[in-house]
């Protein structure tokens, strides 16, 4: 998607956000410069800054040791589409929680939220290891054994279950942004391949 040309209100506090040029990642994010310091990215941009080694100093310079105001954190509406905005995790870490419209696939982070994401992993490569890890500790033992009953050509509700699951993770991951959908199809390639 092209950067958004339109002068955005903030989602967190209702200011108008300013446009930043981001010179290596060849676009502009919105930031709330003059009220709580969060960050707006268009459809995929947001992958162009997300590794410790992608530069974001135009970012960095302006929101340096500025004070932002203290928001509330409800229910956001996305400043692009008006769509309800959905809360989800940044990574398999589950420390960071981010903003995002499944309709326009723009993303909002609060104050401080892009360097403390940057700063989890150093590549997508690592965040794509931690997302395998979790996936195995969370349902390798149900996939074995759902992989056992399957060979016995046993169909069980287990396996109805599963099914449904995978349904529904392959339907969620869809609504994320393409490199997360990618984690998840080489996630279940992983499962198909291995047994788990």
């Amino acid at each position: 998607m092209a950067d958004n040309d339109d002068l955005l209100s903030c989602p967190a506090c209702d200011r108008h956000m300013v446009k930043v040029y981001v010179k290596d990642a060849n676009c502009n994010v919105d930031i709330c410069l003059n009220g709580c310091g969060g960050i707006w990215f268009d459809n995929q941009e947001l992958k162009r800054m997300d590794e410790q080694h992608e530069n974001i100093d135009e970012i960095l310079e302006l929101i340096g040791n500025k004070e932002f105001n203290e928001v509330a954190d409800v229910k956001r509406m996305c400043p692009v589409c008006g769509t309800p905005m959905v809360k989800n995790f940044v990574s398999a870490k589950h420390e960071i929680q981010i903003d995002e419209c499944y309709n326009c696939g723009g993303k909002f982070m609060d104050r401080g939220e892009l360097v403390a994401m940057r700063n989890q992993y150093a590549t997508d490569a690592e965040r794509e290891r931690d997302v395998y890890r979790l996936v195995e500790q969370s349902f390798g033992a149900t996939f074995k054994a759902q992989d056992a009953e399957l060979k016995k050509g046993r169909p069980s509700a287990m396996n109805q279950c599963f099914k449904s699951f995978m349904d529904l993770f392959i339907e969620e991951a869809v609504c994320t942004q393409d490199h997360e959908l990618a984690l998840n199809k080489k996630a279940i390639r992983h499962i198909n391949r291995n047994g788990y």
